[in-house]
């Protein structure tokens, strides 16, 4: 795949790079090396100081960063502002919290007695460069709830992005360079993804942590497993949206929608597989269908439009996929399902119409594969039983959304639902404070809250002997 600007919303290519050669790929990885040594020297007051920068200068650039990634994916414009605030947000945080995230810990005073120590302490110190594969979806978000918690450990950042958000990979490592980061500590490689694995095997490369497809998943972690070095994966998610007959259903609606079809239906995290009990499965389509059906298909740069175009044409045609398959077993398009009829140069965009679909079956593909795009598939389920059972019937357990305000409910939810997160009456969102990952295929790892600055840490017991003539 070139490493090119395409605006999807007109497949005009806008610029176009060439890929890193092998001995700029050595220089960039022998400065994170030489970068390393000394960061993981500072202390927090320092890196925080940096960080702290770093968030006012992304704030400042706000409007552009945020036109910059609507033309290279294709988000709607308020929604790329709001990712841009997202980053500036988690910035702050983990500036202002990293250090008691990371403070030592103390093992209870029997066992250290027990141990024959006067003294034991668990310290957090960081691995060294940490390589980052990041998606295109959320090209500025993603690579902040990595960079900003392991910048603030001590490691550093070696960025290999998408290769269609390669301006706004740029952008990042410009970011931080004004900041005041020295050379070497977050650095971009404008590389293919069959430079990967060089960069992984590198000795002075510690650890990789990777968000993307179940395939790149897998590539990445078996070369990392085969070189023994920590991995993080955020993979697809094929999220449940349960809906129980104690909901507030105007809210459930309303809010399905936006779950269904943020960042233009391409979220790992966005509801896909609606799962609403009998008693108010009927109401509940008709209202979901008809808002579907009325949202705004156009320009992502303009502010009216609900929905932008799919970032790339080979997403659109996986989606294609999907859906003609399911139709083909017997679903029942209810809205969508083809592509829209738009003006001008939008005709030679990656458009696809916010679908939904019901009468799903096992066989079909859309029941075990991820939808990335706007398309929803609802069922109708009997029970709180059969809602767990459909709910857990996929590869995936990134997140789920249960509506329901019955306690006894809630519990049953919490306790079966095979899922990193759980989120009642409302849709999945993350923040820095909490943790974020999955199960199954979804991937292994936290990233965000003390989980994710942690993850790349060597957790080191430091143990100090009994004084002379101390009780052993």
């Amino acid at each position: 795949m070139p490493i090119a600007t395409v605006n999807p919303a007109t497949g005009e290519t806008l610029k176009t790079f060439e890929a890193l050669a092998p001995d700029e790929i050595e220089r960039r990885v022998a400065a994170a090396a030489a970068a390393f040594r000394h960061h993981r020297t500072r202390d927090f007051a320092e890196r925080a100081r940096l960080l702290r920068r770093t968030a006012d200068l992304l704030e400042e650039d706000g409007d552009d960063i945020a036109r910059t990634m609507t033309l290279e994916m294709g988000k709607p414009l308020a929604a790329a502002r709001a990712e841009a605030a997202k980053c500036v947000k988690a910035m702050r945080w983990y500036a202002e919290h990293a250090e008691a995230l990371l403070a030592d810990e103390h093992p209870p005073a029997d066992a250290v007695a027990d141990s024959g120590a006067s003294a034991v302490r668990v310290h957090h110190r960081p691995l060294g460069p940490v390589l980052a594969v990041m998606p295109w979806n959320f090209p500025l978000w993603q690579v902040v709830r990595f960079a900003a918690p392991a910048l603030m450990a001590g490691n550093v950042g070696l960025l290999k992005h998408a290769s269609n958000v390669p301006q706004t990979a740029l952008y990042l490592e410009d970011l931080f360079r004004r900041a005041g980061y020295p050379e070497g500590c977050f650095q971009t490689l404008l590389i293919g993804s069959g430079a990967v694995e060089s960069v992984l095997r590198d000795p002075r490369v510690a650890a990789a942590t990777l968000t993307g497809s179940e395939p790149a998943g897998r590539s990445v972690a078996s070369v990392a497993g085969d070189e023994i070095k920590k991995t993080v994966l955020e993979l697809g998610g094929s999220d449940p949206y349960v809906v129980m007959p104690s909901a507030d259903l105007a809210r459930a609606v309303r809010t399905a929608v936006t779950a269904r079809v943020q960042n233009n239906g391409q979220s790992c995290i966005a509801a896909k597989r609606f799962i609403v009990h009998t008693d108010v499965y009927e109401t509940f389509l008709e209202r979901f269908t008809a808002r579907m059906d009325g949202l705004t298909v156009g320009d992502p740069l303009d502010e009216a439009t609900d929905v932008g175009p799919l970032a790339t044409e080979q997403g659109r045609a996986d989606v294609e996929e999907l859906v003609d398959d399911a139709v083909r077993l017997g679903a029942v398009p209810r809205c969508g399902g083809g592509r829209p009829a738009l003006p001008g140069k939008l005709a030679g965009g990656w458009f696809y119409e916010p679908t939904v679909l019901s009468d799903i079956t096992p066989e079909m593909r859309i029941h075990r594969e991820e939808a990335f795009g706007p398309v929803a598939t609802v069922y109708r389920v009997a029970d709180l039983d059969e809602a767990v059972s459909v709910a857990n019937d996929s590869p995936f357990g990134l997140s789920s959304n249960v509506w329901t305000r019955d306690e006894d409910e809630q519990r049953r939810f919490v306790r079966d639902l095979e899922a990193g997160g759980v989120f009642f009456n409302g849709m999945t969102a993350s923040h820095p404070a909490f943790p974020f990952g999955g199960v199954k295929r979804s991937g292994y790892g936290r990233e965000l809250s003390g989980q994710g600055i942690r993850e790349f840490c060597n957790v080191t017991t430091v143990w100090y002997g009994a004084e002379p003539g101390a009780d052993a």
